[in-house]
């Protein structure tokens, strides 16, 4: 699925892929991944989008995006949107689909290769116009949950399905007891209640 000499980037949809290794029960190590499609290919780009608590004297996702920063990531956020149901629950809202598309699309004339990681329905016109510009696009997630945590018409679009549960032994590791809640937007575009935080890689 990957040749040396191809043009790479990740485009990383940061709460997704939280909560599809979350469900599969490990925690991603992001030094682990960048490696991984660095030696896959000539990688271009990483980027990683989440959207992010403004206002507050501490936001638990910052370490973590200042670390990406730091380690060859680029780092795409916005303010999350908070608001109380009908049920008087906290909600949290902050999608960044447009975002990851624009991006996208403005990287393709230079790509060989794209992955996705998600499993957005969502992203399956991104997904067709990428190949349109002869993009291959491999889309990173599971179909090892119940339900599957991809959709079924981003699969069927995509050149390539990689099974996150099968990167579980280069990319991941265990999860870390305790862990802070994270009042971030993870699956914000559906409306889930608040999540909790990603692991911090590895110094």
């Amino acid at each position: 699925m990957f040749y040396k000499d191809e043009r790479l980037a990740l485009f990383i949809d940061g709460a997704n892929l939280f909560g599809a290794a979350r469900a599969l029960g490990f925690d991603i190590d992001y030094r682990l991944l960048r490696n991984e499609f660095v030696r896959r290919g000539r990688l271009i780009r990483a980027f990683y989008y989440t959207a992010m608590v403004e206002n507050e004297d501490y936001s638990p996702l910052r370490p973590l995006v200042d670390w990406l920063q730091y380690n060859g990531y680029t780092t795409v956020t916005k303010p999350v949107k908070e608001f109380v149901d009908s049920a008087g629950r906290k909600r949290v809202k902050g999608n960044l689909d447009i975002e990851l598309a624009i991006d996208a699309m403005e990287l393709a004339p230079r790509l060989d290769h794209a992955v996705l990681f998600s499993g957005d329905g969502d992203f399956r016109p991104l997904v067709e116009a990428l190949q349109r510009a002869g993009v291959r696009v491999s889309v990173v997630s599971t179909i090892r949950t119940q339900p599957p945590m991809i959709a079924d018409e981003l699969r069927r679009q995509a050149d390539n399905f990689i099974e996150l549960d099968d990167l579980r032994d280069v990319i991941g590791r265990p999860p870390r007891e305790g862990r802070p809640s994270r009042p971030d937007a993870e699956f914000a575009s559906q409306d889930h209640p608040s999540p909790s935080l990603p692991p911090m890689p590895e110094a």
